[in-house]
């Protein structure tokens, strides 16, 4: 039986990455005095990296041959970071973040049904909190029974290791429950731990490979704006509600 829904964030509750995070790690470059300049394209490239600090990283060493790094490099990239994640929330508190499609209604349906919800992300708690707040109300972070964010393990995503620690925290067996990720990494991760997976796609993972997972959706659905079904089977329906999650689950 089904019993929790772990959900990813970025890219995932909301299109956080090239409208938001990206916006905010530009503005962070500027504040700090630097002239990296993120484009949509190139993050898409950098996505391929998990976690705000180690892209950071990723960047200078693939795209920066002439950066010479200083003796407090470390110490740079833990400011830029937290300059990043101020501008997000700053970003995020002027509502330019909507949820995507769906999510506000299959957490409200869940949360009805008394299905738990969990988080498993490589986005800072403070990241999660204030996109949770700014979407659905100041006491949404307490609609999740477990969250599980940043740095709260070593290994991020492809590792399954976010989601085991979840796991853990729910005490419940990865087959009780179904995660819903947005990415290949993510899914790396979500399989990895033993958990059916639902994937809803956004621009930058469109064409991503999703080995393993129960379904592929452009995103969750509305009724009168139906989800657009990329691989799997959803029999007689346009969104997704705990019934289709509940037969994806009992099926696969």
């Amino acid at each position: 039986m089904l019993k929790a829904l772990i959900f990813d964030v970025d890219g995932t509750l909301a299109d956080t990455e090239r409208d938001g995070h990206r916006v905010a790690f530009n503005s962070a470059f500027h504040e700090l005095g630097l002239d990296w300049v993120w484009d949509a394209p190139l993050y898409g490239k950098l996505l391929e990296v998990t976690g705000g600090k180690e892209r950071i990283r990723f960047y200078v060493d693939s795209f920066c041959p002439d950066f010479s790094k200083p003796k407090d490099f470390d110490d740079l990239v833990l400011a830029l970071h937290k300059a990043k994640t101020r501008h997000y929330v700053e970003l995020l508190g002027r509502g330019g973040i909507p949820l995507r499609n769906g999510v506000k209604r299959l957490l409200n349906e869940a949360r009805e049904s008394g299905i738990r919800l969990a988080i498993a992300t490589t986005t800072t708690p403070e990241n999660v909190t204030a996109l949770l707040r700014n979407t659905l109300g100041g006491d949404a972070a307490e609609w999740f029974e477990v969250i599980a964010a940043g740095d709260i393990v070593p290994a991020k995503k492809p590792a399954p290791d976010i989601y085991f620690w979840a796991l853990d925290k729910l005490k419940l067996d990865a087959a009780r429950c179904l995660a819903v990720e947005d990415s290949e990494n993510g899914v790396k991760s979500s399989v990895g731990a033993g958990l059916k997976t639902v994937v809803t796609v956004n621009d930058y993972t469109l064409d991503h490979p999703f080995p393993g997972v129960v379904a592929v959706l452009s995103d969750l659905g509305e009724p009168g704006r139906p989800f657009r079904m990329l691989s799997g089977e959803a029999p007689g329906q346009d969104c997704v509600d705990l019934d289709l999650l509940r037969y994806w689950h009992a099926k696969f």
